[in-house]
């Protein structure tokens, strides 16, 4: 029987998420197959993926083919390699410590570079957000300004409107003390 390991859709309409299954390569996609051996969801950033390490291995060791996608999986987990450099401690090339410290000295690679990644991620959010902040302030800043030169508008145009009235008030006050002085002549 000719084994596959392959990805099998599940989730809604525009969310899907896979499980990478070992499946007979005669089955259909989304049928019956002989192990789950992770799970692959593309729509977290950056991907979630759920391997079962020794399964995935041992399927490959014993002939499943991988499909294209599944592929790139197992590599960016390390399966691959590590089928590689146990081949190469079954040839004689190296000892089974060699290979160990080849592999860890990978995965230690790979976690720093994911690590620093990840903080490079965070810094370029922090900065964002540092612009946002300051582009805020500035508009906040700019707002407040135009409502300070709309105040002392309203306050200039108040007080000269009761300036008006103080003098419209005292203009009649003054005809009035005028008018009885000219009558008296």
């Amino acid at each position: 029987m000719a084994t596959k390991i392959r990805l099998q859709r599940r989730g809604r309409k525009d969310y899907a998420f896979y499980q990478i299954v070992v499946a007979d390569s005669r089955a259909p996609r989304d049928g019956k197959f002989i192990e789950r051996v992770g799970s692959y969801n593309p729509n977290t950033n950056p991907a979630t993926i759920d391997l079962n390490f020794e399964r995935a291995l041992y399927w490959l060791n014993t002939g499943a083919q991988p499909t294209d996608t599944v592929r790139s999986i197992l590599s960016h987990e390390g399966v691959l390699l590590k089928k590689h450099l146990m081949g190469g401690v079954k040839k004689g090339a190296f000892t089974e410590e060699v290979a160990e410290q080849r592999f860890q000295a990978w995965l230690e690679s790979k976690n720093n570079a994911a690590s620093a990644l990840k903080n490079k991620n965070r810094e370029t959010a922090k900065a964002a957000a540092a612009a946002r902040l300051e582009a805020e302030k500035e508009v906040n800043k700019a707002i407040a300004e135009r409502v300070a030169n709309k105040k002392a508008e309203l306050a200039r145009a108040a007080a000269e409107a009761a300036a008006a009235a103080a003098a419209a008030e005292e203009a009649p006050a003054e005809e009035a003390a005028e008018v009885p002085a000219e009558s008296a002549e």
